[in-house]
């Protein structure tokens, strides 16, 4: 593999600064583009390596996160052992994705870590889904990152002014970006967001056209596509690893696979954002401690009522609170387990319950 350009992958004087005690021992940095099982691949300025996670870099792990993600530059140490180098540490990340792992293991997986921009993308041959959306956003600006969202395959939409009001009704201040990869139709818009040293990652669902969208991108077929099942418009997980790709002007993507399931791992305030209409409104309501349910002087349901926005917008967004309140209650409850008994926390926290202040 050619040599790269570290400044295209998005090394800068901060990163340089933070590598310097690495340096110092005679280790080379790297950038994760591609994780399987436990296995990397590290773009360097010598090329792509292969590389493991050191064991102490394993033993000191206490969480899943502390071990390296799609996206993550990592202080790899030179000499090759059995075909492969060794990750030594992993450099502080400056944004990343995260979300509860899938089922019922309270653990936080990184989806892709030192993004710019994510293009959050949806198809346009069956209806979008705003619920979809709204979360893909509080995922977004939990992260960091700028989301932009991505109505693609607008060739297949029968109403695309239509679909394009309804992103842009949850969309608030993120820009909302109509194309197609099939005709090229607003591709050059995309492409306006690849900047040299900058990082973008793809996420939505499967079926979305994430890579086919990539490989426009790139101006190769870097990434297997696959069709679209008629009967339900959803498509294959063509992707089946997170993986990074460098674009030719300098600046990388991130595709990553379709997610079936999308829990927050946390909630802060810049995220909340998504939900500025209701949020706003709570200061209104009767009670401090509405959960805009059934309660009196409700001014959310009123909201809802007079047609300001719809109840499922409202459910979409007390789903999440609920989701939040129960995460939280199994973290603490794992904070408390004794050392070695992370099961027993797992199993002794129900649903969660919420409790009025009055």
């Amino acid at each position: 593999m050619a040599a790269n350009d570290l400044a295209s992958l998005g090394w800068n004087a901060d990163l340089v600064q933070a590598f310097e005690a690495h340096a110092e021992k005679g280790l080379v940095p790297g950038r994760v583009s591609l994780e399987h099982n436990h296995v990397y691949r590290v773009l360097t300025a010598d090329g792509e390596w292969l590389a493991e996670t050191a064991g102490r870099v394993k033993y000191e792990a206490a969480e899943r996160r502390a071990l390296p993600a799609v996206g993550d530059w990592a202080a790899v140490r030179p000499d090759e052992r059995h075909g492969r180098r060794l990750i030594r540490a992993i450099l502080p990340r400056r944004t990343w994705f995260s979300r509860k792992v899938a089922g019922r293991t309270t653990e936080e997986q990184v989806l892709a870590a030192n993004v710019d921009t994510a293009f959050l993308v949806a198809g346009l041959d069956a209806p979008p889904k705003p619920r979809s959306l709204e979360r893909y956003l509080v995922l977004a600006r939990q992260s960091g990152a700028t989301p932009v969202i991505v109505l693609n395959k607008s060739d297949a939409c029968e109403d695309l002014a239509a679909a394009r009001r309804g992103a842009l009704a949850i969309a608030g201040s993120t820009p909302v970006e109509t194309v197609s990869a099939k005709t090229g139709e607003g591709l050059d818009r995309l492409r306006s967001w690849l900047r040299f040293g900058q990082t973008i990652v793809l996420l939505g669902q499967s079926g979305a056209g994430k890579s086919t969208l990539v490989n426009h991108l790139i101006g190769e077929e870097h990434l297997a596509t696959g069709t679209v099942r008629a009967w339900d418009a959803r498509g294959r997980h063509t992707s089946v690893h997170r993986q990074l790709l460098v674009v030719p002007t300098g600046g990388v993507l991130i595709d990553t696979p379709g997610l079936r399931e999308l829990r927050l791992w946390e909630v802060n305030e810049t995220a909340v954002d998504t939900f500025a209409d209701i949020t706003s409104l709570a200061d209104e309501c009767r009670f401090r401690d509405c959960r805009h349910d059934r309660e009196p002087g409700c001014a959310v349901r009123s909201a809802v009522e007079r047609g300001l926005f719809d109840a499922a917008r409202l459910e979409g967004y007390l789903k999440l609170e609920r989701e939040r309140t129960a995460l939280t209650d199994r973290q603490n409850a794992l904070a408390r387990a004794p050392q070695g008994h992370p099961q027993s926390a797992e199993r002794s926290v129900g649903p969660a319950r919420r409790t009025r202040r009055h």
